[in-house]
């Protein structure tokens, strides 16, 4: 660090003088980069994974500069490190008066990086769980998409690339989350995704890409370990005058730790930069995937508990599976800074995601074309004296084409006799979603903030069965305001607190609508399919949270609150209907209260000479129930564990070596409605090291995954009534294993 004592310029009649030690530091300041010149100014901060939203001490980068003031001489601090793309995403999110991390990728790729789960692993109010290794999450974000299983699009929650929307009027496609090739991830809980226009119950998670100006010219990573495991990464990304560009290829192989998880897939992660001057600059972006998952079907609890690597009965004899042929997504994102104190973001994008899915009896075949566009305005303005920032955003996404064909795969039951392919039922789809949101943040008086915000939704669904007919159109349409309102209070330098009141909205997905119709008759070639569709309402919540930050004698904490009380939930229900098929379907639930604590400690233990021993911790309480359900009374919503933590001690040593012992900790799960079976409680303990040299681009390592080998349920996607007997609702997570990877980067 660089420190300058000058007096200010004395002004006179004659004009202005400057003292020669003053004009020797504004020289020596004038020849530093500009990013140099405005980065913060501190040291660089400890290796963290997530970093805390709330400015850190003396060793955090996120210190505002530091002025002390005489009679007549002022101090400046300068640093000529410049902060990392996560670094300065982390200082923007600091305007959020709720929970929001990011999490640096330079972390997540010292170890293994198999699916989203690693992304995402510590993340307090984060519940995600990989599905047999393959891409399918189970993700969970204060009881979000509680009903929507794996190997679905996800639902509840807003996720995107670089601030555009993977999702769709039908959820979000899984499959182009490769967790390799990203600088950082945002994760924006709850209502805090709104700048963003997230405005379901879980929020938001915005993926960011490395591009030319962050990556290594070529780059190279191969992973590989137990269950058949082998990954495969090269990359190349330089800056080349006005334009930049970055490439990643991927491919991937997985045995499976349990019979039928065969999983490959081969990815495409592209994106070309081009400034056009200081102030505008666009950036295109392509990504392509295509992935084939094997389906081992749901076990009971004690078939997990006995022999967790066996596949339910019949997939594995029907060589049950998924296919995503190759979903393509094409994207631009443009800039135009209109002055030093306003910008314009303007970006769309395409997606093409065909999927194949082979379960059961019969195939299904779907097809998704949609778009989406975002607008972003932001103004920062001094009103009255007081600091003033403003957002005025749009977000929209449109099908383009959406639908759904079965297919006779096995010839058995009512399809004995009936060639395999033949056409069995043609679904069709529809859908926009367009939300207009605006946005202020004032100061009204020092250190203490007041957002202000609000938002209407513009919501279109349709679903119709064309064939085998007759055909019977359903459309909805609704409107909704959507308010919000918090406030950031930063007492002194070590704390801060903050609190919002907020609403959220979550419509169905578009398929939603008809898997809650009406049935074909049970004589009937497509009996047990939905013939029509049925009536969903949107979910709507009002939450409030209020939590605090904070960092004193080397911990960072950062805790919420949070208590939603829910219209609608999208749940399973029963009707007399689908009683009489022996099945429930997508419904809205009576009302629903969700409540949580969130809580994530990371405490230097010692630390010396450059090295450092350090804990981190990740707690998360969850309390979803019904508040007076005719049918299920007050009992708590299946699914999803009520108490969830992780924790790890790592050791960081100066000449690159690093080590770490961690723990999962889950309580038991509900994997019925009626609350009468249980998914057993687990500990599973985790062991990992590695070698990074210093000063270069290179890194070796080893992960330990459950070490004790236990039998547990990962996944559980809740049945309607056990009624005390054992449901096959459950998926396994994997044994003991070891898993080893190098990566290797050159300029």
């Amino acid at each position: 660090m660089l420190r300058f004592s000058f007096s200010p310029p004395k002004f006179s009649e004659r004009g202005t003088s400057l003292p020669r030690h003053a004009a020797l530091a504004y020289a020596f300041l004038s020849m530093l980069p500009p990013a140099a010149q405005a980065a913060e100014h501190s040291s660089s901060p400890p290796a963290d994974t997530s970093k805390p939203r709330h400015p850190a001490p003396a060793s955090s980068p996120n210190k505002p500069v530091a002025q002390t003031r005489a009679t007549n001489r002022e101090e400046i601090s300068v640093s000529t490190q410049r902060r990392s793309d996560a670094q300065v995403a982390q200082s923007h999110l600091r305007s959020i008066p709720g929970a929001a991390t990011v999490i640096d990728a330079q972390q997540i790729l010292k170890g293994r990086n198999l699916t989203n789960a690693d992304t995402l692993a510590f993340q307090p109010g984060v519940f995600a769980q990989a599905s047999g290794g393959g891409d399918g999450l189970r993700i969970s974000v204060r009881g979000s998409g509680i009903q929507t299983g794996v190997n679905y699009f996800r639902s509840g929650m807003l996720m995107m690339f670089d601030g555009l929307p993977v999702t769709t009027p039908a959820g979000t496609p899984y499959e182009l989350f490769e967790s390799l090739g990203l600088q950082y991830t945002e994760v924006l809980r709850g209502a805090n995704a709104f700048d963003y226009g997230g405005m379901q119950l879980g929020g938001a998670i915005n993926y960011v890409t490395q591009t030319g100006y962050n990556s290594q010219k070529y780059q190279a990573r191969a992973e590989a370990g137990s269950f058949g495991y082998v990954k495969e990464q090269l990359s190349s990304g330089q800056v080349l005058g006005k334009f930049d560009y970055y490439i990643s290829l991927t491919n991937s192989y997985r045995g499976g730790y349990q019979h039928n998880t065969e999983a490959t897939s081969f990815g495409v992660n592209a994106n070309f930069g081009y400034k056009f001057n200081d102030r505008v600059s666009t950036r295109l972006f392509f990504r392509y995937r295509q992935t084939r998952n094997g389906w081992a079907g749901f076990l009971t609890r004690d078939q997990i508990l006995k022999n967790p690597k066996q596949a339910q009965q019949p997939y594995q004899e029907w060589g049950s599976n998924r296919i995503q042929p190759g979903t393509k997504y094409y994207a631009d994102m443009t800039t135009i800074k209109i002055d030093n104190k306003s910008k314009i973001e303007l970006g769309f994008n395409y997606q093409d995601a065909p999927i194949d899915i082979q379960y059961g009896r019969f195939s299904q075949v779907w097809g998704y074309k949609t778009v989406a566009g975002v607008l972003n305005y932001d103004r920062h303005d001094v009103l009255g004296g007081h600091k003033s920032d403003t957002r005025f955003g749009i977000l929209t996404y449109t099908d383009l084409e959406a639908w759904q064909t079965n297919r006779v795969r096995v010839q058995s039951g009512n399809f004995a006799g009936y060639p395999i392919g033949t056409s069995l039922r043609h679904v069709t789809y529809g859908g926009t979603e367009n939300y207009f949101h605006i946005r202020n943040n004032t100061e009204l008086f020092h250190n203490f903030w007041l957002t202000t915000a609000g938002a209407l939704a513009f919501i279109q669904k349709s679903s119709d069965v064309p064939s085998p007919g007759p055909s019977n159109p359903f459309k909805t349409s609704s409107i909704n305001f959507i308010p919000r309102a918090g406030f950031r209070y930063q007492p002194d330098k070590h704390v801060e607190i903050y609190g919002n009141v907020s609403r959220s909205l979550q419509p169905p997905n578009d398929w939603n609508y008809n898997y809650a119709g009406s049935y074909y008759p049970s004589t009937s070639l497509q009996a047990g399919m939905n013939a029509t569709a049925g009536k969903l309402r949107n979910q709507t919540a009002t939450t409030f949270e209020i939590g605090t930050t904070g960092h004193y004698a080397g911990n960072q904490w950062a805790l919420t609150y949070y208590h939603s009380s829910v219209h609608n939930e999208l749940l399973a229900v029963m009707t007399p209907e689908s009683q009489a098929q022996g099945t429930s379907i997508y419904g809205n639930a009576s009302p629903t209260e969700h409540q949580g604590v969130e809580f994530s400690l990371d405490s230097t233990l010692y630390k010396w000479k450059g090295n450092r021993l350090s804990l981190r911790n990740a707690y998360t309480w969850q309390d979803f129930h019904y508040k007076h359900d005719p049918v299920f009374g007050h009992n708590r919503l299946p699914g999803i564990p009520e108490h969830f933590y992780q924790g790890g001690i790592n050791l960081d040593l100066a000449n690159g070596f690093y080590a770490g012992f961690d723990a999962q900790v889950s309580s038991k799960v509900g994997a019925a409605y009626d609350m009468t079976y249980f998914a057993p409680s687990y500990h599973l303990f985790n062991a990992h090291l590695g070698y990074s040299w210093p000063h270069k681009h290179r890194t070796v390592f080893l992960n330990f995954n459950n070490l004790a080998n236990t039998h547990y349920a990962s996944i559980v996607v809740p049945g309607y009534i056990a009624g005390g007997s054992q449901l096959s609702v459950m998926q396994p997570g994997d044994g003991f294993g070891v898993f080893g990877g190098i990566s290797l980067g050159f300029n």
